[in-house]
């Protein structure tokens, strides 16, 4: 009886999986460069693109600061932090002080519509559909 309980559970987990993969946006607009960015099911390692590189770059790059306990001031941040939206307009109006410091002007253009697909894909409620284009 157990072991067909759990069968039973894992057969009906499978939908719940599938559902939630397919959840996740699949595009995003860009207002910076004014284009639909595809965001691509490829793998989420952190060597492999496309969130690879971002995800790298956030890592990198953003959690030196965006650190707990940082000495820089700098806020906490998680992907989740903002919503995608939000984490779109941070990258178009650049508003953040770090943005306006000059610590983004060490990133290329590409890094940063790498960091921004990154952190718009894994964002505070973007498992559901916030396709923006």
């Amino acid at each position: 009886m157990n072991r067909f309980a759990m069968s039973l559970a894992a057969l009906l987990l499978v939908p719940a999986f599938a559902n939630q993969a397919e959840a996740a946006p699949k595009t995003r607009y860009d207002a910076t460069t004014q284009t639909c960015r595809v965001l691509s099911d490829g793998p989420l390692e952190w060597e492999s693109r496309p969130w690879g590189e971002g995800g790298k770059l956030f890592k990198e790059v953003c959690k030196s600061c965006h650190s707990h306990n940082n000495d820089k001031g700098a806020p906490f941040l998680w992907t989740e932090s903002k919503s995608s939206d939000a984490w779109n307009r941070v990258f178009a109006t650049r508003y953040p002080k770090c943005a306006k410091d000059g610590s983004w002007n060490g990133m290329t253009k590409e890094q940063l519509l790498e960091l921004n697909d990154y952190l718009y894909r894994f964002a505070a409620y973007s498992q559901g559909v916030n396709d923006s284009c």
